[in-house]
């Protein structure tokens, strides 16, 4: 709990982090309870966590479209003196413009290899209608490529179900006429100079494009 002085005493059981500085704008209301902000929160959590625990938590805020960068940008330009905020910063200023769309770090990670490496920029998370009447989303698209790279990270695809659904859906973007890639978190981390390499290739290779 964060408290914006330093009077009073906590209750049992309640770990209370008094500070001045927090101001209106730092607070929000969550099911009647006040806590705050996402960005304060960010800030908060930056000054005690090690940076690969601020950049997880980061990703996690982006999946559940929490993060709002604006306002988190704001808060570390009037909190310089802040413990924390060198390393927030640090970790937004990794964040990729379009990861906002993005589903997680992995995601990320692959559209910044692209930047580094001169692939042409995909479209990301699109969905695409399929045979069966459904419609599936792909994680890195290139249209005019007849392209898409689906990004394998353990946390969102490691389950059977998982293993299931993603190869129905991989069929049915193959029967509309696409051709998918799959590529896994080792590769784009470890081996990104070669995923660039294989990308552009296929891309060279490009067929007709799905109507």
């Amino acid at each position: 709990m964060t408290a914006s002085n330093r009077r009073g005493r906590s209750s049992d059981g309640v770990a209370a982090h008094r500070d001045g500085s927090l101001q209106p704008i730092d607070r929000t209301t969550l099911h009647g309870i006040p806590c705050t902000s996402v960005a304060r929160t960010l800030l908060d959590f930056a000054g005690i966590a090690p940076e690969w625990e601020v950049r997880k938590v980061v990703a996690e805020a982006e999946v559940l479209r929490v993060l709002d960068r604006a306002k988190l940008r704001a808060l570390l330009k009037r909190s310089r003196r802040r413990r924390g905020v060198a390393r927030l910063r640090l970790v937004v200023d990794s964040i990729h413009p379009r990861t906002k769309r993005t589903r997680s770090e992995l995601e990320r990670l692959f559209l910044g290899m692209c930047a580094k490496r001169e692939v042409p920029e995909p479209e990301v998370n699109v969905w695409l209608p399929a045979p069966d009447g459904r419609r599936y989303q792909a994680d890195f698209l290139w249209r005019d490529g007849g392209l898409i790279v689906e990004a394998d990270s353990r946390r969102f695809h490691d389950t059977d179900s998982a293993f299931v659904a993603d190869r129905k859906r991989q069929q049915q973007l193959e029967l509309a006429g696409w051709r998918v890639c799959r590529c896994t978190w080792e590769e784009v981390e470890g081996e990104p100079r070669r995923l660039a390499s294989t990308v552009v290739a296929l891309l060279g290779r490009a067929g007709a494009r799905p109507a």
